[in-house]
């Protein structure tokens, strides 16, 4: 076997942060029903738990690129890793709504790691195997988020144990605060194994550290291969360093008008498609098919599977087939997976007959008693149902057996749902998802690299936040049907731009792809 480049290697261990924002983005997702029942959240301060790291993540992002430019790469990387482990512990102990969205918004600020990992990464890369080697950040994220969902799986089975320790730790009462927690094992492994990694290269020479720039190179690369990174970084460069001011300047010049809107698109169809909405209530989408809570859990393992799978398609394809074709395939598919399960949930019925009022009266006797104006009534409508059981029962009471409600009513074609969400995961795992980082990465010059990247991170996360934040109310308001019919139509709307307008980047240096655009 083969000795592990240090690139690789190097790559690997900064690639780690976007493993622990994939863990902390999804893993709300199996722990937001139980956060909801212990602290009686209304549908906005459900959406505001689960989109407050977002929130968090808008604010950091407009300072990640001067202080990455100020103290460096790997050390602005040393302080996201603090923020990952201190709101994991603060998030598992919270005792009240306001701590914990605190402490997520806390560990949200560490998301612009996505914005310095994919800037070192691409810094240390020969052009011919940056696209890969950026992906590989996109891998650990996607390893994240399965992780979180065989995590949860895990804690609710654990939960429902009759074991005597599983009650004395408090698994059974608050499963939450484990699903939570453990992220604090990763988020302690990173921040030890970041100080073995070195600085950028690119940022020692824009600081005039030229000797350690080239102890660094001579690490990366060897004979021939270090001396010509070397000199088109120099020469890239102008010899001399600039200034924050001078690069913030530059960010609304002429020469970077079209990078920025190239960023801006990226940022804002990666966000307005849907995906944070699938990875971050994932559950609870499937429970509005009627499966139940264990099985939503269940399928949401193979959202993690299929993400997984189809981000290593998109690692093999990018470098061959190019960026810009990984794109619209990928936004096709998006486009036509939302347009299934649109499709999938507005041809649902739901109908609760006496046998179904039987079964809850054994689980739920107080629910059942309160059902008898809507049973026996047929709606075609989530929204017409959902309105009818929260008047006869109560809203809180809905809320809590929600899942429960719809399992025991529901009428659809569930598995044409699961296989649209699917096909859904696995056309952005091999598009959007890691293509965005990739160009970002690629598109900038390097002495405005970390400020545009921080700009376009700003309008991301602030897409994100906000499609985040309004899908528990647009569920109850619009239905399900309508919510995936946006997210399809605004994927479409993506497509045509990407097709009009995107350059391809592959197999060029960062010089060269800084000429090309400007």
């Amino acid at each position: 076997m083969g000795k592990l480049s240090p690139t690789l290697y190097y790559t690997l261990v900064v690639a780690l942060g976007g493993f622990i924002f994939g863990f902390d983005a999804s893993v709300i997702s199996g722990a937001i029903g139980f956060i909801d029942s212990a602290f009686s959240l209304t549908p906005w301060q459900q959406g505001f738990v689960v989109s407050s790291p977002t929130l968090g993540a808008l604010l950091a992002m407009t300072v990640a690129g001067v202080v990455s430019d100020a103290l460096g790469r790997r050390t602005t990387l040393l302080y996201i890793a603090l923020l990952y482990l201190c709101s994991a512990i603060a998030s598992a102990l919270a005792t009240h709504y306001t701590m914990l969205v605190v402490a997520r918004f806390i560990g949200g600020m560490a998301f612009c790691s996505l914005v310095v990992a994919p800037v070192y990464i691409s810094e240390i890369s020969e052009p011919e195997h940056r696209g890969k080697m950026v992906s590989v950040n996109q891998l650990h994220i996607v390893l994240g988020f399965a992780l979180s969902y065989f995590s949860n799986y895990f804690f609710l089975n654990l939960s429902e144990s009759d074991a005597g320790w599983v009650a004395s730790l408090g698994i059974s009462s608050a499963p939450w605060r484990f699903m939570l927690g453990l992220e604090v094992v990763p988020a302690l492994a990173w921040f030890i194994l970041l100080f073995f990694v070195p600085e950028s290269p690119r940022w020692l020479l824009l600081k005039g550290r030229d000797e350690q720039a080239k102890k660094v190179v001579n690490r990366l690369f060897s004979g021939d291969d270090a001396i010509k990174q070397l000199n088109a970084i120099m020469t890239s460069l102008n010899e001399r360093s600039w200034h924050w001011r001078e690069g913030a300047r530059a960010l609304f010049t002429p020469a970077l008008r079209f990078p920025l809107l190239i960023g801006l698109i990226l940022g804002i169809s990666q966000q307005v498609t849907g995906i944070n909405v699938i990875f971050f209530y994932a559950p609870t989408i499937f429970e509005q098919s009627g499966v139940g809570t264990n099985a939503a859990f269940m399928q949401a393992i193979w959202i993690g599977l299929v993400n997984i799978v189809f981000t290593l398609v998109a690692m093999y394809t990018i470098d061959r087939w190019g960026r810009k074709p990984l794109l619209i395939t990928g936004l096709c598919g998006v486009a036509l997976s939302m347009a299934v399960c649109t499709y999938g949930f507005s041809q649902a019925e739901f109908y609760l007959d006496r046998d179904a009022v039987a079964e809850l009266a054994a689980i739920v006797p107080e629910l059942a008693e309160a059902l008898g104006p809507v049973s026996q009534i047929a709606f075609d409508s989530d929204i017409a149902f959902k309105q009818a059981v929260a008047s006869a029962a109560g809203d809180a009471m809905f809320q809590q057996h929600e899942a429960l409600l719809l399992s025991k009513s529901i009428d659809m074609n569930a598995p044409l749902v699961l296989f649209g969400i699917m096909a859904f995961v696995a056309s952005f795992a091999m598009s959007l998802g890691p293509v965005m980082w990739t160009m970002l990465a690629e598109i900038f010059p390097n002495q405005s690299r970390a400020l545009a990247l921080s700009l376009v991170g700003v309008v991301n996360a602030l897409a994100s936040f906000l499609v985040q934040f309004v899908f528990p109310w647009e569920l109850s308001q619009f239905g399900a049907a309508f919510t995936f019919a946006v997210y399809g139509v605004l994927a479409l709307i993506s497509l045509v731009l990407v097709i009009r307008l995107f350059p391809e980047t592959k197999g060029l240096s960062l010089e060269q792809i800084s000429k090309k655009l400007q």
